[in-house]
């Protein structure tokens, strides 16, 4: 008994070490495209100067759009009051944005938590991927995540809703499989012991075209 709770100790460390280090990558991989856009600022200044000298509006304007493309891959879209929520959504909105899948994000979190941080990254950054991953099996003009987190009294609210390709899901054994095949449903797993040990709640919920994840969490976080 003792061997096989070290086993399950060791797995459960080293995929908390793997999750942290891939959304840590994901952060970085952000923060460096603003940096280069940042350093590129005076150029792209230069040359719009220029256009406009030359009275070439046409090219001014083709040139200001393809800026606010480029731009729009790193703007920081979600402002939670929390840094680490703000890391973690803006990161994995980024991911989404980058496979070509819509999100509508609405997050309000206080900056001072009782859940620890490698909590909330488990959470929401397993929420996350589990809706891009279902999202991939859709046409890219249909893909689409909405995340909603306020807090509700002394509780944490979070709402994931993706929508899916496959009809309403069935559970087996008062569980939802997950969808990525056998041995992948680990963060599943994490996410329902996070909440479990902090006492709150979580609801899933499968209907024809869309999947949600519903959790209360009680934080004993303030607004501020």
């Amino acid at each position: 008994m003792a061997l096989l709770s070290r086993l399950i100790d060791k797995r459960i460390a080293a995929y908390q070490r793997e999750l942290i280090e891939i959304h840590y990558a994901e952060v970085e991989n952000m923060y460096r495209q603003m940096r280069g856009w940042r350093h590129d600022y005076r150029s792209h200044i230069q040359v719009m100067k220029a256009h406009a000298a030359q009275g070439e509006w046409g090219a001014l304007c083709a040139y200001l759009d393809q800026l606010e493309n480029d731009l729009s891959t790193v703007d920081t879209v979600v402002k939670t009051g929390n840094p680490m929520a703000d890391a973690i959504l803006n990161s994995k909105i980024s991911l989404a944005r980058s496979k070509h899948i819509q999100v509508r994000a609405d997050a309000s979190v206080p900056v001072a938590l009782d859940i620890s941080e490698l909590d909330l990254c488990v959470i929401l950054g397993n929420l996350f991927d589990n809706a891009i991953e279902a999202s991939l099996a859709l046409p890219e003009e249909e893909r689409l995540i909405r995340v909603y987190i306020e807090m509700k009294g002394e509780q944490l609210y979070i709402s994931f809703t993706n929508l899916t390709a496959a009809g309403k899901r069935e559970k087996r054994e008062g569980r939802f499989r997950s969808t990525k095949g056998e041995g992948h449903g680990f963060g599943l797993v994490r996410i329902d012991a996070i909440v479990e040990r902090l006492g709150g709640w979580l609801s899933r919920n499968s209907e024809e075209g869309a999947f949600t994840t519903e959790i209360l969490l009680p934080v004993g976080g303030k607004t501020q």
